[in-house]
């Protein structure tokens, strides 16, 4: 059980199967990047938890060791998601990906 799921908001004309295969695309890279597909909610909740304190561009120096390389690691594991996801799908220039946390645990 993983405890989450990615949506792509797509705003062209991308169909469906094209809309599920970027899916699982950017899902299979972030629990990669991660480590495990089981970390992908737990570290979410934490790099909100930041983004909600700090804000969307928190300064490094305001957080402590564990939060900077949380942020870090997030942060990285997004950008190799979206790369997985939408490398050869250019045109796809418009989507998002919204995660949805399943109700679980707070760590």
């Amino acid at each position: 059980m993983t405890g989450y799921r990615v949506v792509l908001q797509v705003f062209d004309e991308a169909g469906a199967h094209e809309r599920q295969q970027a899916e699982q695309r950017f899902c299979r890279a972030l629990e990669s990047a991660l480590g495990d597909a089981d970390l992908v909610a737990p570290v979410y909740r934490q790099y909100q938890r930041l983004i909600q304190t700090y804000g969307e561009d928190p300064d490094p120096l305001a957080l402590s060791d564990a939060e900077r390389e949380l942020l870090q690691a997030w942060q990285s594991a997004e950008a190799a998601a979206l790369s997985a996801a939408l490398g050869p799908q250019r045109y796809m220039g418009d989507a998002q990906f919204e995660i949805h946390l399943e109700p679980g645990p707070s760590y």
